[in-house]
């Protein structure tokens, strides 16, 4: 069975490697009104994604998996997907909000197969990373009325 848990938490290794790139993409492309404030958040959310993957992927070998590593790899198991391009900055922050309770969804499912394996670790650590998403949500949503 921890073939399916190793499964789910490569797909959060995806999920967040093709969110780090989209936070970086909209960083670097935000402009209008609400720039500085969204240029900032932005960077806050990438270097917290950064740690996060961190911590998927140590997670994967300390179960004795093997984390995914390639772009190839996690464009095809992602629940996320990139960025467009052509997104304004409101555009970005749905965006970015939708993919939030996309990975919460994800989470909620780790935290099943964890709790099936007796895998405490893996069920609190994904129970404090869905926490952290659900308020980073509530946030972007009351940003956008």
């Amino acid at each position: 069975m921890k073939n399916h848990l190793v499964e789910a938490l490569n797909r959060q290794l995806a999920s967040w490697n093709v969110l780090y790139t989209k936070l970086h993409n909209y960083h670097w492309n935000v402009t209008g009104a609400d720039f500085f404030t969204l240029h900032l958040k932005f960077e806050e959310y990438y270097t917290e994604v950064a740690t996060t993957i961190d911590q998927i992927a140590e997670r994967i070998l300390t179960i004795n998996g093997r984390p995914l590593g390639t772009l190839k790899d996690y464009l095809e198991v992602s629940v996320v997907t990139e960025a467009v391009g052509t997104e304004q900055a409101k555009d970005m922050v749905a965006t970015i909000a939708s993919d939030f309770e996309l990975l919460i969804e994800e989470a909620n499912f780790v935290i099943e197969i964890a709790e099936r394996e007796n895998d405490e670790s893996t069920g609190d650590m994904f129970i404090q990373i869905k926490t952290t998403l659900e308020q980073h949500t509530w946030m972007l949503k009351a940003y956008l009325g």
